[in-house]
């Protein structure tokens, strides 16, 4: 099992480096070719969550990616540093932070393109955690 780590400043430039890091270790891991452009989204989606949530109420603090493959499954985990009840922007009136976005929508795209999704909150902030197939490290 081999895991890659990424802290990086909440800067919507960086979501792009996150989701190219993603895909190159994905591809490493053995996850199969049609699968690269849904990892890429929904990393692409959790880091701009992160981010958005972090340039609101906590922009100092770094957001935190970790990649691991192991022998049948390629993992993401995005975690960010802000308190559970301000990672997300506020929702008003059913949409986020006034954008004409419905609130959650980013976890509802995440939910439908990884296999498996697991959302987690502490005091210390909230995790998304996704998985998809692999066909094991390429070495």
């Amino acid at each position: 099992m081999a895991t890659v780590e990424l802290s990086f400043t909440p800067l919507p430039a960086h979501v792009r480096t996150a989701r190219l890091v993603a895909t190159a270790v994905a591809r490493r891991s053995g996850v199969d070719e049609s699968l690269l452009d849904v990892v890429r989204l929904a990393v692409g989606e959790a880091c701009t969550r992160a981010v958005e949530g972090h340039q609101l109420h906590c922009p100092a603090e770094p957001i935190w990616l970790a990649l691991t493959d192991t022998p049948d499954r390629f993992e993401v985990e995005v975690r960010d540093n802000c308190a559970p009840d301000s990672a997300a922007p506020a929702a008003k009136d059913g949409k986020a932070d006034g954008t004409g976005v419905p609130a959650g929508l980013g976890i509802a795209v995440i939910t439908g393109l990884a296999d498996d999704v697991k959302i987690s909150e502490t005091s210390a902030g909230t995790s998304i955690r996704m998985s998809w197939p692999s066909a094991g490290a390429v070495r």
